[in-house]
């Protein structure tokens, strides 16, 4: 999935129906590709170039994990802060 992919504009959390942000696979530490909900600070997986996106699939992450999420969010190519 690329961060100018058209299904990005219309993929949404299953809880609030807010729209996510999309974290490139990132090799220094191990995370993989996954869509992130920063109201609700759940992490998706994204399986094979497929978004996982029922509520059980979701994870919620601490304020720790939040805050460089966010920042790796942020350093991705056509991402609004």
């Amino acid at each position: 999935m690329k961060h100018d992919d058209p299904l990005l504009r219309i993929l949404a959390c299953p809880l609030d129906k807010g729209p996510l942000r999309l974290l490139a696979a990132d090799d220094g530490d191990g995370d993989g590709e996954a869509l992130y909900n920063p109201r609700l600070r759940r992490r998706y997986p994204v399986v094979d170039g497929i978004p996982q996106l029922l509520p059980s699939s979701g994870e919620q992450v601490p304020e720790e994990e939040h805050e460089r999420l966010l920042a790796r969010a942020a350093e991705a190519p056509g991402t609004a802060p």
